[in-house]
This record gives C-alpha cells, sequence and structure tokens, in this order.
C-alpha cells in the first residue's frame, strides 16, 4: 500500500502549479519560478540544507512558510514540520494559513489524504493555532517562536523564517548569540540523520544566524540546477536574490547589471534612492551582503566638498584597470590643493570591457583638464595605458606594476584615505555603486568582494607622497 501512495505521489503537481491553483491572486515573477522550483526540490528531498535571503515584500514567506508547509504534507502526510520566526504570534499567523489551505476545497482536490480536524472533529486530533495533527497520519504543523521550547518533539524539517524582527534586533549582540544558543541546544537537538532545514531570511547582520553557519558549514553558492546534484550530504545550497543584479548573469539569476528583481514592485530607480539614504542598511536587507557598522574600514566617514579651492596646485588621475572578469576597472581624477588636501572631481567605476573602458577614461581625463595620470599595468593595464595616450595625447600617462600587498596596502592607508581625500558633496548620486562599495567596506579584508575602489584611494594617498617607497613607473611616449 505503500508503494502504491508513493507511485501517485510522483504525479502530484509541480510546486508553482500548486501556488497558483491555492492562491490564484499571486503575481508569480521570474525569479519566483526559480523559487518555487528550488523550493519544491527541497520538498521532494533533493536538497536538505537550504538558506535564501531575499529583499523585503518578495514574497519569501507566502512561498517557504504558507505554501511550502501545506505541499510537503500533501506529498508526506506522516512528515512532521516545524516553523519557527521572531515571535510566536508570527509563527502562529503562518501555521494558521496552512491549516486554511489544508482545510480548502481546492486543496482537498490535490491532496486527498490529507486532512485536519474540523471544528471539534475527530476529538482525538489536536487543532490549534501554534499545532494541528494530520489524520490517521503521524504528521503535523508546529509553530514557534525564536527562544521558545520544543520538549518531546521529533522534528523531520524546520523552515525559520526571519529569526530577527528588525535591524535593532539584529544589531544587538545579545539576541544573536540568544539566537544561536536557541538553534543549536533546541532546533538542532530535535533533529535526526534525515531531517531538513530551510531558512530564509532578509539579511539584517553579517552574524547573524545564516552568517554564523556560512562561518562554521560548508555552504555552496546556487549559480546554476547542475549545483544541486553535486551537494554534499551536509552541505548548504545558499541562494540570494539582490534587488539591484550585481555581477555577471548566471542561469539561476540572468539579470543584467543594474536591473531590479521585482520592477512593477520596487524599480531600479525607487532602490537607488533606498541605497543613497543608507548604503550599509541597504546592502544588508536588498542585497543580502550585511556589513556591521564597527566592522567598516571607512564607514559614512569620507569628507565632502561643496566647491573646489582656488589654490590648485596640481590635477592627476589615477587608474586601476579590472584584475578578474567580475572586477571594476576604477579610475579616479583629482585635484590636489597647496596644504596636499585631495579632492576627488570625476569617476568612471565600471566592469565594461577595455574596449569601452579605454573611450570613458580618456574623455575623461580630457573633461577634467587632468594633466598627468598613473595607471597600474597589472593584467592589461599596459596595452590600457598606451590606449588611453592615443586618445587623450594632451595628458601624460604613466604605467607601473603595482606589486605591494594589496590588503596591507588598504588597510594602513585607510586612515590618510579619511583624513586627506574629499569627495563632491552628492557623490552618491553621482557614483552610487563606488559609495555604495566604499561605505560598507569591511576591514576584515576577505569578507569584501571588490576592491578595486579602496585599492585606488590608497594608489592615490601613495602617488602624492604619502608612502616611503615610490613605486617604479614606467612612462609611455608617442612621437
Amino acid at each position: 500500500m505503500k508503494d502504491e501512495k508513493t507511485t501517485q505521489r510522483k504525479h502530484f503537481p509541480h510546486f508553482a502549479q500548486f501556488a497558483r491553483k491555492l492562491y490564484p491572486f499571486l503575481e508569480i515573477q521570474e525569479f519566483h519560478k526559480v523559487y518555487y522550483r528550488l523550493l519544491e526540490q527541497f520538498a521532494r528531498g533533493k536538497i536538505r540544507k537550504l538558506m535564501v535571503s531575499m529583499p523585503p515584500q518578495h514574497g519569501k514567506s507566502v512561498g517557504a512558510s504558507t505554501l511550502l508547509p501545506a505541499y510537503m504534507l500533501g506529498l508526506n502526510p506522516d512528515m512532521k514540520i516545524a516553523i519557527a520566526s521572531y515571535s510566536a504570534s508570527l509563527a502562529n499567523k503562518f501555521n494558521r494559513r496552512v491549516q486554511r489551505i489544508i482545510e480548502s476545497r481546492e486543496y482537498g482536490d490535490i491532496f486527498a489524504d490529507t486532512r485536519i480536524k474540523c471544528g471539534g472533529k475527530p476529538p482525538q486530533y489536536l487543532r490549534t493555532s501554534d499545532e494541528v495533527e494530520i489524520i490517521d497520519h503521524d504528521g503535523g504543523l508546529l509553530s514557534v517562536g525564536r527562544e521558545g521550547s520544543l520538549t518531546g518533539n521529533r522534528v523531520d524539517c524546520f523552515i525559520l523564517d526571519d529569526l530577527y524582527k528588525d535591524a535593532m534586533e539584529a544589531n544587538s549582540p545579545l539576541i544573536r548569540e540568544n539566537c544561536w544558543e536557541w538553534y543549536t541546544s533546541v532546533v538542532k537537538t530535535r533533529m535526526h540523520n534525515n531531517s531538513s532545514e530551510l531558512i530564509v531570511f532578509t539579511r539584517w547582520h553579517e552574524e547573524d544566524l545564516i552568517g554564523s553557519l556560512r562561518e562554521k558549514e560548508r555552504c555552496v553558492e546556487f549559480k546554476a540546477w547542475k549545483d544541486i546534484d553535486n551537494l554534499g550530504p551536509n552541505d548548504w545550497l545558499c541562494l540570494n536574490f539582490e534587488a539591484l543584479k550585481s555581477g555577471p548573469p548566471t542561469e539561476i539569476d540572468p539579470r543584467i547589471e543594474g536591473e531590479a528583481l521585482w520592477p512593477e514592485r520596487q524599480s531600479a530607480e525607487l532602490l537607488k534612492m533606498k541605497r543613497q539614504l543608507d548604503s550599509v542598511q541597504f546592502e544588508c536587507m536588498y542585497q543580502g551582503h550585511p556589513s556591521s557598522r564597527g566592522g567598516l574600514l571607512y564607514g559614512d566617514s569620507f569628507n565632502e566638498y561643496d566647491d573646489i579651492p582656488t589654490d590648485i596646485v596640481r590635477r592627476s588621475n589615477y587608474t586601476d584597470t579590472a584584475d578578474m572578469g567580475d572586477d571594476y576597472l576604477c579610475s579616479m581624477s583629482y585635484a590636489v590643493d597647496a596644504d596636499g588636501v585631495i579632492y576627488i572631481t570625476d569617476v568612471v567605476y565600471s566592469r565594461e570591457p577595455m574596449e569601452v573602458t579605454e573611450s570613458l577614461v580618456a574623455e575623461m581625463l580630457k573633461g577634467s583638464a587632468t594633466r598627468s595620470a598613473l595607471i597600474e599595468s597589472n593584467n592589461g593595464g599596459r596595452g590600457f595605458a598606451r590606449a588611453v595616450q592615443h586618445l587623450a595625447p594632451k595628458v601624460h600617462v604613466e604605467w607601473f606594476h603595482q606589486s605591494g600587498n594589496k590588503e596591507a596596502r588598504i588597510l594602513s592607508n585607510s586612515a590618510t584615505v579619511i583624513h586627506s581625500i574629499r569627495f563632491p558633496r552628492y557623490w552618491a548620486q553621482r557614483w552610487p555603486e563606488l559609495y555604495a562599495h566604499l561605505t560598507t567596506y569591511r576591514r576584515e579584508f576577505r569578507s569584501n568582494r571588490w576592491h578595486d575602489a579602496a585599492d585606488v584611494l590608497s594608489g592615490i594617498i601613495e602617488k602624492e607622497g604619502f608612502f616611503v617607497d615610490r613605486p617604479k613607473i614606467s612612462t609611455i611616449s608617442f612621437h
């Protein structure tokens, strides 16, 4: 009989079809299709440990904590599922929504074997706002708030949805510590060898539960569907949907750079405005790249200026070409006054190919009245420098090989960068990506994805005489 049921369940609808059937009002975007397909792989046991981070108001909880438990109990009425959130009331709200789905006629048409107590009957089965049992089966759904008790309950699948209420909670070391202790001493002790875990969050802090687990356990970034087949038994599969796409397209997220995840709900223009208000918070909540303000190298300490002074002694440029395919070309033109204060005037910060950025940099040099430019020759920089010199013949272009340790240079020059460099007021609006990457740059070097902007600021400080050992420079001359 059990084999017949197993065979029959293979013909149950896909999770996305189930979602449309039960919630016909859902607005399903392309990323939802990926999300729902991934949740189905989790429901059917292809994935045992799954992390998903997603911006607010993008439907993460509807999929993971409302529709998914109902679907999983339909596939296997003997499964014991637990939903946890930052409060018992929110977890119970998810539980009640699941119960309403299960008792609906549409659900019964799909999963006839999965039924729950209606009214007072059958009287021997439990149905409350925090726990419900499946009739004639061993399965059920339990909901609990963070730090709540699960004594005596075996859990086959744990769904952890937003264990922190807001930034204030996530920024509290005490709450983060209590959450970790609850996870290790309560959640993990209720699980067995075949239990599965789903963590779905809006990220608030780099040391939240996801951050702590990523430090301690092996995590596989989900870029292609084949990644599921290569998972080890204890590996986490990690999916982060950024509100604004950064990096090249992937099979899982084929958006181009800068494209919004759900433009009809939150456009790229709206998201950029939110980033300008608080880049650190935006990187956490909307991009899934959290930083602790206490762990930032620069933070919001950059000085700004309204007008360039009249006592300018030189106008120069420093350029770092992209080292890898995912890196940025960063080129900054600046003016230096008689006191040695450096004023950034123009910037090219781009991941476009060199044939594009050569022209962009050359035009910037001519437009900013730059007299000399220094270009790092690493990884194709020499050819780039020659092309820029050809396009801007009045600018004195030099190139050199940067042999200094990048980490040591950036960290040791950081205080001088803050003290000596000024950015124009409203630079967040002019160069939003540059602003975001600099103000969220972390002291822990390996935690940073991009070093290009910080590297150029350090190079400017070194070029302007704030160093002992001057780099060896080669001059390009054209006849």
